[in-house]
């Protein structure tokens, strides 16, 4: 893909961005290092504090002044293969303090080494941990949303969805950026010529045989393996889903808004025109992420009982 359909604002950065090859071990063991020791600037007004549940790690971000009993358990991205919660650093603390909400962001265990289901099942005790820790937060339990970016908003999409069959208490909404919800994007080899930015269909089936333990796109793939395959989206919370139109996983994210809102699901379906996969975050500070963020942050203060922005 040509960079003049990128953004104009986001050309510089899209270009700085390194072509790596995700199906080599030793990338990706780099990349695991590099993003769990990397600095992380701190937000003034928001408190950080981490807490360990066996090998699953949470980072906390707490605000100063609090504006309601909500929260958003928060999962980031890295194709399912590597990545930690200190890369959304900026993301997680302002929006606590932005919102004036608690913020958990949760780490898990990665493919290949460790496939399916055990990121579902490290973010689901990241659920449990925040339901069993509310009060102490100040937290009120029925008022929790599930964010994430890229494979970090496909766990969150299936853990909104075990969550219903599971009953009890239920996130108030979902917040997903570029969601990775199906592998049969990356069945799909016709894709393979067009080079996507930041994210091609070469690293996307990687990912996807690395966590399903098979190729993607057979007729079936576990429960809650692959958000969009699950046939029946009655009854998950208000979705708001932010995609460009120029990124691998843009269709599969419109098609899977089209289907919750025809389900019943009030959608918000964010579409940035000419902008590439996971923008938002390495290119945060360019007038495209800012508004993106804008209107992101918007919605979830409206879901959460904000009402509006800090000003």
């Amino acid at each position: 893909m040509h960079i003049n359909n990128v953004d104009p604002d986001l050309r510089a950065a899209t270009k700085a961005l390194p072509a790596l090859d995700w199906s080599n071990a030793f990338i990706r063991n780099m990349a695991r290092w590099a993003t769990a020791v990397m600095p992380v600037r701190r937000v003034a007004g928001v408190a950080v504090s981490t807490a360990k549940l066996g090998e699953l790690r949470l980072r906390i971000y707490v605000p100063d002044l609090r504006r309601n009993e909500a929260a958003l358990l928060w999962i980031h991205g890295g194709g399912l293969m590597f990545g930690d919660a200190r890369q959304d650093e900026p993301l997680c603390a302002e929006t606590a303090r932005d919102l004036g909400m608690v913020v958990v962001s949760a780490n898990y265990r990665f493919a290949p080494e460790h496939p399916f289901p055990a990121a579902l099942d490290d973010v689901h005790w990241a659920w449990r941990w925040l339901q069993l820790n509310a009060d102490e937060l100040g937290v009120n339990p029925a008022r929790i949303v599930l964010g994430g970016e890229s494979a970090g908003g496909g766990l969150a999409a299936v853990l909104a969805q075990r969550l219903l069959d599971e009953g009890g208490s239920q996130p108030i909404g979902q917040w997903l950026f570029s969601p990775m919800i199906d592998d049969r994007t990356a069945a799909d080899e016709t894709l393979d010529s067009v080079e996507h930015w930041a994210w091609n269909n070469r690293s996307n089936r990687n990912s996807w045989r690395g966590y399903l333990g098979k190729e993607p796109g057979g007729e079936e793939v576990p429960r809650y393996a692959a958000a969009a395959r699950r046939e029946n989206l009655t009854g998950l919370p208000p979705s708001f889903l932010a995609v460009g139109d120029i990124e691998l996983f843009f269709p599969e994210v419109r098609e899977y808004g089209r289907r919750l809102a025809s389900a019943g699901v009030r959608v918000t379906l964010d579409v940035v025109p000419n902008a590439p996969h996971g923008f938002e975050s390495w290119a945060r500070n360019t007038k495209p992420a800012k508004a993106l963020m804008g209107r992101a942050r918007q919605w979830l203060a409206v879901v959460v009982g904000s009402g509006t922005l800090e000003s």
